[in-house]
Parts: structure tokens; sequence; C-alpha cells
């Protein structure tokens, strides 16, 4: 069985909480994380598991216009580099993605700053939904990693992230 976790991110916590989860999965199941610049259409299909991530920007899934915001704001103070292919966005790949079969199983993670989700939004459950209307089956329920201030994340984030990958790999199992 093959997972694949397709991943946006502007500072490169995303890629890490999406590699972290990948090798967590790949204990189990062939795994990989790409960037949604540069996932095909091929690599979904057939894939027995797709994991969808990426940072919360103003409360959800990032926008043209917040990702562009977010790079301004890096050249501008110097203090983050950005991630190649920063400019492309999860929402529009969601919109237009449809289960290889139907009921195919997903699962929703995000990157966020600590704090209540009701104060800092949560883009993974835009993710889960989107996933959901396009007829995929959620194997969890949407799960969010903490990013501090600086921005970085938390110091138990990859860990905690491995660990999900762990999970949804033996929620998984009793399927193949």
């Amino acid at each position: 069985m093959r997972a694949l976790v397709v991943y946006e991110s502007m500072y490169g916590n995303t890629r890490q909480v999406a590699e972290a989860v990948a090798h967590g999965l790949g204990r189990s199941v062939l795994a990989r994380a790409v960037s949604v610049a540069e996932v095909a259409a091929a690599d979904v299909a057939g894939c027995g598991l797709l994991v969808v991530g990426g940072p919360t920007h103003v409360h959800g899934m990032s926008r043209a216009s917040t990702r562009h915001s977010a790079a301004t704001v890096a050249e501008a103070t110097g203090s983050r580099s950005i991630e190649p292919h920063a400019d492309a966005g999860i929402r529009d790949w969601l919109a237009q993605l449809r289960p290889d079969v139907p009921g195919q199983k997903a699962a929703a993670f995000d990157t966020r700053a600590q704090g209540p989700a009701l104060l800092t939004g949560r883009a993974s459950k835009g993710i889960a939904v989107q996933l959901r209307e396009a007829g995929f089956e959620l194997v969890s329920e949407p799960e969010s990693f903490k990013v501090t201030s600086a921005p970085e994340l938390g110091p138990d984030e990859i860990e905690r992230a491995r660990l999900w990958g762990e999970s949804l790999a033996a929620k998984i199992a009793p399927a193949i």
C-alpha cells in the first residue's frame, strides 16, 4: 500500500511536519511527502491514504493574498527564508481533486500558532471539509501542529507528527 502526504509550506514548518508524518507512515506502508506544486494526478491515483496539510493563514487555508503577504513580511524583515513553491496553495488543488476510488482514505493536518483554535483558526478543518466533499473518507480527526511566534515548530511537534503518521498507518492497516 502507498500513502502520499501532500503539503503547502511557506517557511518550512509544514514541510517538516509532512516529512515526519510520511516517516511515521513509512514504518508500515510505502509513504512519501510531496509539495502541492509538484504533486501529479498519478501520484494520488491508487494511493491507499492521502494526507493533506498546510499552514493556517487568517483562521483557515491560505489564499494567494495571504501567501503574498507572508512572503512580503519575511522578505522585508529578513526573518525567514521562503520555501520553494511557496506560491502554490492547497485550496485550489483540493477544489479539483477527486478520489481514485469512492471512499479513498484521507487525513488532514495543519500548522498553526499556539493558542486556542477559536483564536488561531485551523486550516485542517477546511482541508477535511474539502476532502469529504470530494468523496474521500477521513480516517482521523483533523490534526494541528503548533508553531511558536518565531515562527518555528514547538519542541515536540516533529515527534508528535511522526507518531500521528504511525497512528494513521495503524488505522488503515486492517483495510489492506
